[in-house]
């Protein structure tokens, strides 16, 4: 199984954050997406076209969910905790 970094460093990496649309605009990893968890069942569809995908929040516990729901509906995917975390793979 790939780490965090590993799955990052593919370069066609689709970095999701499941937080709310204020909390991300708050902060968020530069490129990434925003589609809040309670949303990711009525918009699966759009995973279908992702590669490499990584899901983040704030404190890793909605990322997790969302990346149990995603596999659940065989979408592959990687929790990536926070999106800080994810930045910090990202950046250095």
């Amino acid at each position: 199984m790939d780490t965090l970094q590993e799955v990052l460093k593919k370069g066609d990496t689709t970095v999701v954050d499941v937080r709310t649309p204020a909390e991300y605009m708050g902060g968020h990893v530069a490129g990434s997406i925003n589609i809040p968890v309670n949303e990711i069942v009525t918009r699966l569809d759009e995973f279908g076209q992702m590669k490499n995908v990584v899901v983040c929040c704030a404190s890793g516990i909605r990322s997790q969910l969302a990346s149990k729901v995603l596999q659940q509906h065989h979408i592959n995917c990687f929790d990536g905790g926070t999106w800080l975390n994810v930045n910090n793979y990202l950046n250095n």
